[in-house]
């Protein structure tokens, strides 16, 4: 039998975002690109300042997002995205902000 979840991911990415990305809605943003893009995975603030996501789903639009990243929300500025490729996992349901760390 096919798990049709696990074989829709086939790309996971890991990214850390830096510049002004706290406190101007970019996980918001990100939220909303990456549900619209039918991504799973989340997105979170960093005690450094940085942002950083696990983006899992079709190559394309992880490919977009990364994209997506690199100009953020309105109000954000983004220096840099660092981005590591990593095996998917296919663990996520959805994808949403998240608060812990």
């Amino acid at each position: 039998m096919v798990d049709l979840k696990s074989a829709m991911v086939n790309k996971r990415a890991h990214i850390l975002v830096y510049g002004r990305v706290q406190g101007v809605y970019y996980r918001s943003y990100a939220e909303d690109e990456a549900q619209a893009l039918g991504l799973t995975g989340w997105v979170r603030n960093r005690p450094d300042g940085r942002v950083e996501a696990i983006l899992e789903g079709e190559e394309t639009a992880v490919r977009e997002m990364i994209d997506w990243a690199h100009k953020g929300s309105p109000s954000s500025r983004v220096d840099k995205v660092d981005v590591a490729w990593e095996t998917p996992t296919g663990e996520f349901y959805d994808f949403h902000v998240s608060f812990g760390y």
